[in-house]
């Protein structure tokens, strides 16, 4: 298994990474990618991925973040090409869930970082969240570039989805989709081409069933992905396989 989407950085996971590191090894997981959201957060990303074999990393500013971590595409170019471990441009994006007052660095924010991901030809870790439409138009304009796209912790619609296989866009599972209440997340990811998934915990955030409310960890992953295999009527065994073979597709 891989976990694609991590914050090793965050608490708890940073101060247990050992123990993080053992549980996830033991649960089978090959590769942890930690998501770089800060400024601040990257010099803890540049010693974690030196710290095991399996841990990659990002560079990114997280869109509520936009308005303090002011970023550039030639910085981010430049601290993406300080390792080979750093294999990803994000999270970035548009959140527009609690207020948009910060709507204009938001989205200043994620087209360096697009211009980033296309100059590195790299994957764009993405966070889209009450913005599908202001996403999708960003987007566009890029469709002829051969951007990299990776829709993180996916909730949108269907319709939002349909518009972004559309860009050959891949999309990540969180513990959402074993939620009760994500039935209709569960009916989109099963209209989503399995070539196109891949599976996270966002952990230390939204831990799935049964270990809801709990802080979540890399080793969860494998909740999430019984539930997608359940929701694609396959094994466990196949929807591992997939999502492996996807994420190294897209990142390797």
């Amino acid at each position: 298994m891989i976990d694609s989407h991590c914050h090793l950085d965050h608490e708890p996971l940073f101060e247990n990474i050992d123990e993080i590191l053992k549980r996830s090894k033991d649960a089978g997981i090959k590769k942890l990618l930690t998501i770089c959201t800060t400024l601040e957060s990257f010099n803890k990303i540049k010693h974690l991925v030196k710290k095991d074999e399996i841990i990659f990393g990002t560079y990114g500013i997280h869109p509520h973040e936009a308005k303090n971590d002011k970023v550039t595409s030639d910085l981010i170019i430049k601290e993406v090409k300080q390792t080979k471990k750093i294999i990803g441009v994000g999270e970035t994006g548009l959140d527009f869930y609690y207020n948009n007052s910060d709507k204009y660095d938001q989205i200043i924010s994620f087209e360096e970082h697009i211009n980033a991901s296309i100059e590195l030809n790299i994957p764009l870790i993405i966070h889209s969240r009450n913005a599908e439409q202001e996403t999708l138009e960003i987007l566009n304009k890029y469709k002829n570039s051969k951007l990299k796209i990776l829709m993180h912790c996916f909730t949108g619609s269907k319709n939002f989805a349909e518009n972004l296989m559309a860009l050959e866009a891949y999309f990540s599972a969180s513990g959402i989709i074993t939620f009760k209440n994500s039935l209709e997340l569960q009916e989109t990811f099963k209209f989503i081409p399995l070539n196109k998934i891949l599976i996270e915990t966002d952990s230390p955030y939204l831990a799935p069933v049964p270990n809801r409310g709990k802080k979540n960890e890399p080793s969860f992953v494998k909740y999430t992905a019984q539930k997608l295999a359940d929701i694609k009527k396959i094994s466990n065994l196949e929807l591992i396989k997939h999502t492996t073979s996807n994420f190294n597709n897209l990142f390797f």
